[in-house]
């Protein structure tokens, strides 16, 4: 056994013990790369005394909400899907720095709620080691209201969390990252159905090329910026490519299209600290 792998068992035996301490615990699933390692590694663990519980909204990735469905059924986790209503709240709407603050209460709130009624009082999320890196007032919602974070308390990073998944055989484990729709549109932009649906099928049409990796669509007005990691860039400069695209972001109602040189950047529109 090589050190890797070592220190691979030594993450997943850490978790193990974390959640078998929780006893009964219901995963905040969004169905990305954290929560799934999270997930399968809480079912391996508590069997029957873990279930899933999915935000849906209007800020909610399609492909995202699509691959929580499926991996859920896989592996035989009760899942129920939590209707959101952020766009309801006028503090979301108008899109100031602490939005994702008032997102991720309402969302938890509501979460921790309907938990409660199917007999759960033990709410984890799938932060990891690395999110307090990035602008994430959505962690102080969490924090106040309790929400527990197993990936972070056992120290995995993305790349260990990867690794880890890679390991399990999940079919996360090279997923890009996701998020909330609305960190696409700049603050003090009111967010709108109409931009978050741009938003939506302007990524998913660039994704359909196929394994691209990192992709963000930044929303402003009628204009489009688009960052990529640079195989994407690559594939997006091809002229049938660029073509289509053009083509297809016009017809959602962007009427420039740039391509950021500088490529993708986790929390690119987030005020500087």
């Amino acid at each position: 056994m090589n050190d890797i792998d070592r220190l691979l068992n030594h993450d997943y035996a850490n978790l193990k013990e974390i959640l078998e301490k929780m006893g009964r615990v219901a995963i905040a699933y969004s169905g990305g790369t954290d929560s799934t390692l999270l997930l399968r590694i809480a079912a391996d663990v508590l069997k029957d005394s873990v279930i899933a519980l999915t935000a849906r909204s209007e800020t909610t990735p399609q492909g995202e909400y699509t691959d929580a469905v499926t991996f859920t059924r896989q592996i035989g986790v009760r899942h129920i899907i939590v209707e959101t209503h952020e766009m309801r709240i006028p503090e979301f709407v108008q899109n100031l720095p602490d939005r994702c603050y008032i997102c991720k209460k309402i969302r938890y709130e509501t979460i921790m709620t309907i938990a409660r009624q199917h007999g759960f009082t033990v709410i984890a999320d799938g932060e990891n080691a690395d999110d307090g890196k990035d602008y994430r007032p959505g962690s102080i919602a969490a924090r106040e209201l309790g929400v527990r974070s197993p990936l972070n308390e056992a120290g995995l990073t993305k790349d260990r969390v990867r690794a880890l998944s890679r390991k399990l055989g999940l079919p996360t484990w090279n997923k890009p990252a996701l998020a909330c729709l609305a960190s696409r549109i700049p603050y003090h932009s009111p967010i709108t159905p109409e931009k978050l649906r741009q938003i939506d099928e302007a990524e998913t049409f660039i994704r359909s090329w196929g394994n691209i990796g990192q992709v963000r669509v930044r929303h402003f007005g009628d204009t489009a910026h688009i960052e990529m990691d640079l195989a994407g860039m690559t594939q997006l400069m091809e002229p049938s490519v660029r073509e289509q695209t053009v083509s297809f972001f016009r017809r959602l109602g962007f009427v420039h299209i740039f391509l950021d040189l500088g490529g993708y950047q986790m929390g690119n529109l987030n005020p500087i600290r």
